[in-house]
């Protein structure tokens, strides 16, 4: 009998997912370690310094449940303090920009509540790699040249990810050394020991906003998912202060259209975009942490209001999704970034760890709901989903993509349930991305409808076949106990590994 599956975006996750699945862990072991492998091999998408989403569904439980591991500003974090040092609008890169890392704490408490195994176990794969060394793919080399400026600027981070061509060998001794630290001591040393003493210190060096204090104090939120009907499905996503209610409103809209017109064309590009232009200024207006402004769900979950106004997010963001279940019923859809590509570009000295930059989407407008506030969580991109049939799990899917996560898990979604694909063909097709501020659909050049669309009168950007931009999605479609079929996105290094 299949014991479980996983799939994400490098081949060495997946692998050492699986491993874990054959030394008798199960999916939410199996999606911890890939997680940390990523963290280590794919550093322009994620790292251990940033931020990570999950729901899991675990095993006889008749729902699933969500964890958002969404680090806050700094207790010095506020409008005054980011113009004093000159800035006029939210710095995208640097000191400013880096919020508490949240991944390492909703590690702890996943394996705390679903795991079988301890941190240690599920951390070695990671480790070694960190320690030994690992090839790196054509995808990150292409990304270490196109983000050496962000990277020249910091010593540390220039010293350890220099420009480097595919098939070469990179180290990170200083990452095994924290992981190992983590799998000795748990999540408190890294929030209140030796590691955050490093990490507040690379901070206050450069007159950052986040302190000792601030990693101390944080914690992870257990939350209930959010749900919407969509065909036959129950869909489940993230509440505030992610961007979850924005693909649920999408999908309630999109719900109302016949199956047989959501096929691939001009006329599903025109209606998926106005459908998008009607979500997305909502997710803009009102998303942010709960805890300082609540988001009005009626607004987003009713189909017959439209939003007018445009979209002001931005457009970078660099993310890993993946996906794992086991034999005992146990399923896990889990999200983790660093924000833009390789983060806030600091490495915090001795930690080989490159912190995120997810303060970014913060606002200096004293009127918007996002605003800077200190200790405050900002509205995030991260938004892992499920999918349920009668009660029971059906679908485990999510892509990375920044802001644009809505449109492309909904595509992922639409290809596997109203136009009957397999998962492996519904997360490889060409898909659509209305860009930020809604003008522009990019189009990945491979389409069959590109030159059509090219003549509809929409403006249209192409981007190569196959583009990192249009998301890295996986999906895993559940036929029974044990029973799986799978898809890793051709976007990315990854797979699908079945044990």
């Amino acid at each position: 009998m299949t014991k479980g599956v996983i799939a994400t975006p490098h081949r060495l996750a997946s692998e050492a997912g699986a491993q874990v699945l054959r030394d008798g862990g199960n999916a939410v072991d199996a999606a911890i370690a890939a997680d940390a492998v990523l963290c280590v091999v794919y550093p322009h998408m994620t790292s251990v310094g940033g931020d990570l989403m999950a729901i899991v569904w675990a095993a006889n439980a008749s729902k699933p449940v969500g964890i958002i591991g969404a680090g806050r500003s700094g207790e010095l974090a506020t409008i005054d303090a980011v113009r004093a040092r000159g800035h006029e609008t939210m710095p995208e890169r640097g000191v400013l920009s880096v919020t508490v890392p949240g991944t390492v704490e909703a590690w702890g408490r996943l394996l705390e509540r679903f795991g079988t195994l301890g941190l240690a176990a599920v951390l070695e794969p990671a480790t070694a790699l960190a320690a030994d060394g690992y090839i790196i793919t054509d995808h990150l080399a292409d990304a270490l040249k196109e983000g050496a400026e962000l990277l020249g600027k910091e010593p540390a981070a220039q010293e350890l990810y220099p420009p480097m061509e595919g098939g070469m060998l990179l180290r990170n001794p200083d990452l095994a050394s924290v992981l190992r630290d983590v799998g000795r001591n748990g999540i408190g040393g890294f929030y209140r020991g030796e590691v955050a003493a490093a990490i507040a210190a690379a901070i206050k060096k450069r007159d950052g906003l986040v302190t000792a204090i601030d990693l101390a104090r944080h914690r992870s939120q257990w939350v209930e998912p959010l749900t919407v009907s969509y065909r036959d499905l129950t869909v489940y996503e993230l509440p505030p202060p992610t961007q979850g209610l924005t693909a649920l409103a999408m999908l309630v809209r999109l719900d109302r259209i016949p199956s047989s017109a959501l096929g691939p064309g001009v006329d599903f590009v025109k209606a998926f975009k106005k459908i998008r232009d009607e979500c997305y200024p909502l997710r803009d207006r009102y998303i942010t942490d709960p805890e300082f402004a609540a988001a009005p769900p009626e607004l987003f979950l009713d189909p017959d209001h439209a939003a007018v106004g445009t979209s002001d997010a931005k457009d970078g963001g660099d993310t890993i999704y993946l996906c794992a279940a086991d034999e005992h019923g146990n399923l896990v859809s889990l999200i983790q970034s660093v924000a833009y590509g390789f983060g806030s570009g600091i490495v915090a000295e001795g930690t080989g760890m490159l912190l995120q930059n997810r303060g970014a989407y913060f606002k200096l407008d004293p009127l918007h709901v996002n605003r800077l506030e200190p200790k405050k969580r900002t509205m995030h991109t991260l938004i892992p989903a499920m999918a349920a049939r009668g009660g029971r799990p059906a679908i485990v899917f999510g892509s990375m993509g920044g802001e644009g996560q809505p449109q492309l898990q909904t595509q992922v979604l639409i290809n596997i349930v109203d136009r009957g694909l397999e998962p492996a063909e519904a997360v490889a097709r060409p898909r659509i991305r209305v860009v930020a501020g809604g003008r522009v659909v990019s189009v990945e050049a491979d389409d069959p409808d590109a030159r059509e669309l090219n003549r509809s009168g929409l403006e249209i950007e192409l981007v190569p076949p196959q583009h990192h931009s249009h998301g890295h999605a996986h999906a895993i479609v559940i036929d029974g106990p044990g029973s799986w079929r799978a898809g890793a996105d051709p976007r990315s290094d990854g797979s699908v590994e079945r044990v």
